[in-house]
């Protein structure tokens, strides 16, 4: 996943070639995904991430949502927010709909470079170990909006993009107001749309 990330976030359109193979992999990976790759230490830089943004959103997605925990930590903190977990895997959102927390919770396969959502749908976008597709983040996110980005094993992480890039991509497209968070072993990232 390292390689995959490294040629998406340099190159996006290769992404069309690598969508199949990196959704079967997940796929596989699906029904164990939580008791081994879930746990608080690992989600410690989101929540910090997450506990900076405010007011609260009306609206947020979970991008890459896997298993839908961090689609279920947003519920717990918004409860009256609409949150909508998106995964290229079909396996990773039958998971998620599985394990889901909340009536306000709802889960779709869909992938993250075209998302089937109307330009400024979302207060607030979180990825979690998620290859960020910089253009499609700044199209759905909402003026006044945030993204959290964040890595649960910092540099460690398969999916890995430094946050150096992270914040140089999304200040191009006009977000700013950036705040990191060190929350070992993860590292993470807030920008803030303008309003």
């Amino acid at each position: 996943m390292r390689a995959v990330t490294t040629v998406v976030v340099r190159v996006p359109a290769l992404w069309g070639l690598l969508r199949r193979p990196v959704a079967a992999n997940f796929d596989r990976l699906a029904a164990g995904w939580d008791a081994s790759r879930v746990d608080e230490r690992r989600l410690g830089a989101i929540g910090a991430a997450l506990a900076a943004v405010g007011p609260a959103p009306a609206r947020a997605l979970d991008l890459g949502t896997g298993s839908g925990a961090i689609a279920r930590k947003l519920s717990e903190r918004w409860p009256e927010a609409e949150v909508t977990g998106v995964d290229v895997s079909s396996q990773m959102i039958a998971e998620a709909r599985r394990l889901s927390s909340s009536v306000r919770q709802t889960f779709t396969v869909a992938d993250a470079a075209r998302l089937p959502f109307p330009a400024g749908t979302f207060d607030l976008v979180a990825l979690n170990n998620m290859i960020p597709f910089f253009d499609e983040l700044a199209r759905i996110t909402a003026r006044g909006g945030s993204v959290a980005i964040a890595y649960g094993l910092g540099a460690a992480t398969p999916i890995w993009v430094p946050l150096d890039r992270v914040e140089r991509e999304l200040a191009r497209r006009g977000f700013e107001a950036f705040e990191r968070f060190d929350v070992p072993p993860g590292l993470a990232l807030l920008a803030r749309r303008p309003a």
